[in-house]
């Protein structure tokens, strides 16, 4: 009996069969079209559940090869015209109902980062917070500090250090997101 004939009797081995033979080259065919291992393990799961689930339309003078090559492009097609009419939905939605991304990440992250450092400050030493608040918001440099407070310069640049330090480790993820959130 041949595949097709098999196939539309729905013969479950050949089925497996033919999975198993074709099912790393359509997925390598897909991929070679879209260079993404996601859409092209989707396309070739969904090749095979409509090979299996439309079975009985498959020709019986045409190889399953090629069907199955066939099916494996209208599916793309498909699949890449749905991706492309639900990103224009998900950006016309983004861009009617909420604030630009810049605001709206912007502020909160303005307003966590601001709680945030000013608990940093708060759990260090008194010495190191005024170096750092006078360098970071005072825009003194390092040795107006160090003949303000009577320090050397060597001193500031230390307090400055581990106070940056202290702030990093304690702001932690925070900045991370920050820093992920500003590539957009």
């Amino acid at each position: 009996m041949n595949t097709i004939a098999a196939l539309k009797q729905g013969n479950l081995l050949v089925f497996n069969e033919v999975f198993y033979s074709w099912h790393k080259r359509v997925y390598y065919f897909v991929l070679q079209k879209t260079r993404s291992s996601f859409i092209a393990e989707e396309v070739t799961q969904l090749t095979f559940i409509k090979c299996w689930n439309y079975r009985e339309n498959l020709a019986d003078d045409l190889d399953i090869q090629l069907q199955l090559f066939r099916i494996a492009r209208t599916t793309l097609i498909d699949f890449l015209r749905k991706e492309t009419v639900y990103k224009e939905k998900v950006i016309h939605v983004i861009d009617k109902y909420t604030l630009p991304v810049d605001d709206l990440w912007g502020k909160l992250a303005e307003k966590e980062l601001q709680v945030k450092l000013a608990n940093a400050l708060k759990e260090m030493p008194p010495m190191r917070r005024k170096v750092f608040e006078m360098s970071r918001f005072k825009g003194m440099s390092y040795q107006q500090i160090a003949h303000e407070l009577s320090l050397s310069s060597r001193t500031v640049e230390t307090h400055i250090f581990q106070a940056i330090k202290q702030i990093k480790h304690y702001l932690g993820f925070m900045v991370s997101l920050l820093a992920w959130f500003s590539r957009f």
